[in-house]
């Protein structure tokens, strides 16, 4: 039995789309990730940098217009407890990233197949 034309048309033309939004996303996920990989970097740097300061030394943190007075532990802390969730955040993006590569190969594979079949 094969399928006709006109509706082989559509549905390869839905699978083409499937794909495509699935290639944007890949972008989109791929963006993320590389942001927040710079994300860690700059805070591992900050991090570095907090470390080799004395520790009579005074750090402020930035609050809106303002600048509050912070112990070095608790800078390290919070520099840490960043770190942590970014890398969380970039697992969980990868994984994502994983999903939608699936996606847009599968969509790709049942084009060809459609196109090879030639609607039979």
């Amino acid at each position: 039995m094969s399928i006709p034309n006109q509706a082989l048309q559509k549905l390869v033309q839905e699978i083409e789309s499937q794909a495509l939004s699935a290639q944007r996303d890949i972008n989109i996920v791929k963006t993320a990730v590389a942001a927040k990989q710079r994300d860690i970097r700059m805070l591992e740097l900050t991090s570095t940098e907090v470390k080799q300061l004395s520790k009579d030394t005074k750090v402020y943190q930035g609050v809106g217009k303002m600048f509050v007075f912070m112990p070095t532990s608790d800078v390290e802390k919070r520099l840490l407890s960043e770190t942590a969730e970014l890398k969380s955040n970039i697992s969980n993006l990868n994984k994502k990233l994983h999903s939608l590569e699936l996606t847009h190969k599968n969509s790709r594979e049942h084009i060809e197949k459609m196109i090879q079949s030639g609607g039979r």
